[in-house]
């Protein structure tokens, strides 16, 4: 088995980490294998990224043969029993679970019970539509942000690379091996920017200012919209625009710009409790029998969930579920929910913060 090093003195990772834990407390990971199944394959390294003495630095643990696993599992977990926090790309999914079955394997007694996980794949990937990628690999995201790889191979390309070696040990195969592993460690430090797209959907976000605008939209009408704008917490490393039910988000950095449709209509609030409601098919509303009893028989019926509303003329902006109450609707089988947008709202810069972040997670979701 043989351990390299590498330190990189004039990195920087443009993420605040700090937020999540101290530096010296963080500990990333990423595993080489010859398979996908602990049992039928061998582990032949380990890389380790982690901050010490003022840089990034990265060590590797390489088994020059399929026998020294158990002493690249002890080494590793050794070290890895100072950190608190670990940071992998899809390792919930590969390397932890295959790290863990070949521990059992050779009966040692490692876990990661003792660690906070950080899936970075799994804090980006639910933003995917918003990055306009067509996947979330990691060498997809590194391109995405610019990053320039120097290994040139994939993980399965090198499985019989590694065959290779172990048949007859050359340094130029095992420098490929080592550089894949390496790309990737550097990678995941690169692309930690991207987790300001799990900041921005997770909060909070501040409302700095809001307003209402008119426009003409594509057909000609008038229209209204309340747009606000937004202080994001974490810069954004891309500039982002996307629409979605009729809701129009851009950001840059870290500011945000929100754009979201205002009606002036007449809606429909819904009773739930209609078998205590009459409904007055000439006046087209609904009211509570302790009041409507004294209505004449002839003009009015038992209400039933379709026609026990009241109506209200008023200033509605829209909620994909219920954001708050009362909600509004245009009919009984509309699915769109609104709710009335009233004069204590208008001076609550608070709400609106709220109302921001519950429709960027609500956009989030739609993709």
């Amino acid at each position: 088995m043989r351990t390299n090093n590498q330190a990189y003195k004039n990195f920087t990772i443009q993420y605040p980490l700090e937020r999540i834990a101290p530096l010296n407390k963080v500990l990333f990971v990423d595993i080489e294998t010859t398979g996908f199944t602990a049992k039928n394959s061998h582990l032949y390294l380990i890389g380790a990224a982690f901050y010490q003495a003022g840089s990034w630095r990265i060590r590797q643990w390489f088994a020059d043969r399929p026998e020294e696993e158990s002493s690249l599992l002890t080494e590793f977990f050794a070290f890895a029993s100072h950190y608190t926090h670990l940071i992998h790309f899809n390792g919930n999914n590969f390397d932890l679970p295959y790290l863990l079955q070949k521990c059992k394997q050779y009966d040692l007694p490692y876990n990661f019970d003792g660690f906070h996980g950080i899936d970075l794949y799994k804090r980006v990937a639910p933003y995917k539509f918003f990055l306009h990628t067509p996947n979330c690999k990691q060498k997809t995201l590194e391109e995405l942000i610019g990053v320039h790889r120097e290994d040139i191979y994939n993980g399965g390309e090198l499985i019989s690379f590694y065959h290779e070696y172990v048949q007859k040990p050359q340094e130029d195969i095992c420098h490929f091996l080592l550089l894949h592993n390496m790309d990737d460690m550097k990678g995941m430090l690169q692309i930690l920017p991207l987790l300001a797209f799990y900041d921005l959907f997770n909060g909070p976000i501040k409302a700095k200012k809001v307003q209402s605008n008119s426009f003409v939209d594509y057909h000609g009408h008038s229209r209204q919209e309340l747009l606000m704008k937004l202080e994001l917490p974490t810069a954004l490393p891309l500039a982002i625009s996307t629409l979605s039910n009729s809701c129009y988000f851009s950001g840059e950095k870290t500011e945000g710009i929100l754009k979201v449709p205002v009606y002036e209509e007449e809606m429909k609030y819904f009773y739930s409790n209609y078998k205590d409601y009459y409904y007055l098919p000439d006046e087209d509303i609904a009211l509570h029998k302790s009041v409507s009893a004294f209505v004449d028989k002839e003009h009015r019926v038992q209400a039933n969930a379709a026609n026990c509303y009241t109506r209200k003329y008023a200033v509605y902006l829209p909620q994909w579920d219920v954001f708050t109450t009362p909600f509004f609707k245009r009919d009984y089988k509309n699915r769109e929910l609104f709710f009335e947008l009233t004069d204590e709202m208008k001076t609550d810069r608070s709400f609106f913060s709220r109302y921001a972040q519950y429709l960027l997670s609500k956009m989030a979701k739609t993709y």
